[in-house]
């Protein structure tokens, strides 16, 4: 069996982002990778100014903590004062540029008007409270790197050096197919009743839950039939239009399980026994493009990842091995492996497994671990409990206290 480390380097060894790039407004490019070096034309600030409502005054008037000064002038944010002149001081407000003469800022509460007057309780030092021209970005200098994915905070950092567009790698296209006769979806059961043997369709909404998080485009062809040329069908189709092709279920060699043929008559397929609980089976290769396809790549293929039906194995593999794939995919260049923190064990797991295992656990109100009772790799109930998975490497029993790996469900979704 391969284990977790080298199934994920074989997969992102063998990813090529997507080539194609477009130029979007920053006010719409939130989870957009960015395609380009980004630098500033500006300074940042533009000029020197205060972080503080107070009074700009010259320090070497002010050393005696309480000097009396004249208020020449009111400067708020957006405008330009007049240099200041000796004996005087300059009521200003937070952003405001600093007059020309100044070199300090005294906060208001330091301060005590008096008719046209203030006095200065503080013996402030040259700088105090001023921030420099170019303190935080200077002209000239990358802001954003290629290949960063864009959140909140890099968008605002862009609009403040005034980019108003950005240039981004396109979405990726996700095709998604579910297998197996008794799928049913929520909804399609005869009077709310299902069949003998029938179960509801739930990693249809988990995966597709997932990737409307990274933000791909995708097409879902549903449901397909237990048939070998359905199957093959559906994944020409799929690999028409699409970058990656992502299935649940049928990656066993049981009669009834077509993808694999499926999948080698119309590409490559490699089959993966991974020691990794829950989630051994796993499916990866590609699926040839016919002639026509709107999609260029350097593989002239879709890739292909066929994820286990089980519920919790499907969504345990997504975010173990999809995620980092689909990231680097989108052209992200940077670490694509989720934060762990070290955190401590409230419970206890005495047998050993010969896996490595993702144990579904939340945080307590001491700041420690709880382990959910049932670790099935059907029951999804555990995966709404938990705040995120314990990664314990095989062989490796843990006692109540131990230290563990913790991995929140936070970083494994975005």
């Amino acid at each position: 069996m391969l284990t977790v480390r080298e199934a994920l380097d074989t997969l992102l060894a063998a990813v090529h982002p997507v080539a194609d790039t477009e130029q979007i407004a920053t006010l719409e490019a939130n989870g957009r990778v960015l395609a380009q070096d980004q630098a500033s034309t500006i300074d940042v600030p533009s000029a020197d100014n205060t972080q503080m409502d107070g009074y700009a005054v010259r320090a070497l008037e002010c050393i005696n903590g309480g000097a009396v000064l004249r208020v020449a002038q009111r400067i708020p944010a957006g405008t330009v004062g007049e240099p200041l002149e000796p004996g005087t001081a300059a009521r200003i407000f937070t952003g405001a540029m600093i007059p020309q003469g100044a070199d300090a800022v005294v906060m208001q509460e330091q301060c005590e008007a008096q008719g046209e007057n203030v006095v200065i309780r503080h013996t402030p030092k040259a700088g105090e409270w001023i921030r420099r021209t170019g303190e935080d970005i200077v002209a000239g200098s990358t802001i954003l790197a290629a290949g960063t994915r864009l959140r909140s905070q890099e968008l605002g950092l862009a609009a403040s050096v005034g980019l108003a567009t950005l240039p981004v790698c396109r979405r990726v296209r996700v095709a998604v197919f579910f297998t197996g006769d008794e799928l049913t979806m929520p909804g399609e059961a005869p009077n709310g009743q299902l069949a003998p043997g029938a179960i509801y369709n739930s990693n249809r909404f988990t995966l597709r839950g997932l990737l409307e998080n990274f933000g791909c485009q995708i097409t879902d062809f549903g449901i397909v039939p237990d048939s070998l040329d359905a199957t093959r069908a559906t994944l020409r189709a799929a690999a028409r239009e699409h970058d990656l092709i992502i299935t649940s279920g049928g990656v066993s060699v049981g009669e009834e399980d077509h993808i694999k043929p499926a999948v080698e008559a119309e590409g490559q397929l490699n089959m993966w026994q991974i020691a990794v609980k829950p989630g051994k089976p796993l499916a990866f290769g590609n699926v040839h493009r016919e002639n026509g396809s709107s999609v260029s790549s350097p593989t002239g293929a879709a890739y292909f990842i066929g994820l286990p039906g089980n519920p919790v194995s499907s969504f345990i593999t997504f975010l173990l091995f999809v995620r980092p794939f689909l990231l680097r995919l989108q052209g992200v260049s940077g670490p694509v492996e989720p934060r762990a923190y070290q955190m401590r064990a409230d419970f206890s797991l005495p047998k050993a497994d010969r896996r490595n295992e993702f144990l579904r656990v939340r945080v307590n109100a001491g700041g420690g671990l709880e382990l959910f009772t049932n670790q099935g790799s059907g029951v999804l109930t555990s995966t709404v409990w938990g705040d995120g998975l314990v990664d314990n490497p095989p062989g490796r029993v843990i006692n109540e206290g131990d230290i563990v790996r913790f991995i929140p469900f936070a970083e494994l979704q975005h």
